[in-house]
């Protein structure tokens, strides 16, 4: 069953997409917003201190501020929980197709986000939600005075960090460089006395049973190679989630980004992206914000034009 045509489909349901809906809405764009998982990763955010106008909120908080801003213009837009399964170009429109239907939009604006990126080493998979994770304010709590380990170097990581060590009594931070959070952060960590900073070592193994017990490192940490510890919290970036992107010919960098201009444009005619799968260096939900609201802007400066014609 084919519905109305739409002036804009966004594929994603976190800050960056609703944000784009916003403005769509604001320029009467009749818009649909797919999403596979609404909120994407910020509402598993703990805090969020760097959002213009907000000195400190959850993320949880903070997108369902945004989702109910967006539902404010519900006589354009339209929110579905249904994902994109395919797209396809057909001339000057793009069908999406999902499980139960298929829509039509005369642009696309791609804010699908990333997923989190794994360690590839033995025994990830095996102890994933079972000492594995990638989610700190999800499974943290469930680690109340026990020794975890967090791996990466970042801001995230950082932060993630700090999260843990409410609940844990003890929270390695293994780094395979140097520690790269935002000052701020990396002051906050330095100052914690239950996170011990490790840099220069990688995880090689993650041993266990039926849970994780320990894992192997690339170097002695307290004289052993081998850590005694109740659970691994992995935070060493992201992969863009740009496969659909793809499927249409546009065009990504050699991390899997799609590549936009200033106006958040791509190589495709009526294709823009933004936000975490986007090729921009410094990635933050008020970037991406940006970077959305340029791409609403500027389908609606293309429609006048056409309307002129």
């Amino acid at each position: 069953m084919v519905t109305k045509t739409y002036d804009v489909a966004i594929i994603g349901g976190g800050i960056v997409g609703l944000s784009a809906a916003i403005y769509c809405g604001r320029l009467n764009l009749r818009t649909i917003v797919f999403s596979k998982e609404m909120g994407g990763t910020l509402p598993k955010t703990d805090k969020i201190e760097n959002y213009p106008g907000f000195k400190s909120i959850s993320g949880m908080d903070l997108f369902k501020n945004v989702l109910e801003h967006a539902k404010e213009y519900e006589d354009y837009v339209e929110i579905i929980s249904n994902p994109v399964t395919d797209i396809k170009k057909s001339g000057d429109e793009f069908s999406l197709i999902t499980k139960k239907q298929e829509f039509k939009s005369k642009n696309v604006i791609f804010a699908t986000g990333s997923e989190w990126r794994k360690l590839n080493v033995p025994g990830e998979k095996e102890f994933s939600n079972k000492g594995v994770h990638y989610c700190a304010l999800c499974d943290g709590p469930f680690y109340k005075d026990k020794t975890i380990a967090v791996v990466g170097g970042s801001d995230s990581a950082a932060k993630e960090a700090l999260l843990l060590s409410k609940y844990a009594k003890k929270v390695y931070m293994l780094i395979r460089s140097w520690l790269k959070a935002e000052p701020v952060n990396a002051e906050r960590v330095k100052k914690e006395k239950k996170i011990q900073i490790i840099d220069g070592i990688q995880v090689k193994e993650i041993k266990g049973s039926e849970k994780v017990d320990s894992i192997e490192l690339t170097k002695e940490v307290n004289g052993k190679k081998e850590l005694k510890l109740d659970g691994v919290f992995v935070e060493i970036g992201h992969i863009p989630n740009s496969e659909l992107a793809k499927e249409i010919g546009v065009k990504l960098n050699k991390k899997a980004e799609i590549i936009i201009d200033k106006q958040s444009k791509t190589n495709i005619s009526g294709v823009y992206a933004a936000g975490d799968v986007a090729d921009t260096e410094f990635k933050q939900a008020i970037t991406g914000v940006g970077e959305a609201v340029k791409a609403a802007y500027d389908i609606y400066n293309e429609s006048k034009q056409q309307d002129k014609k």
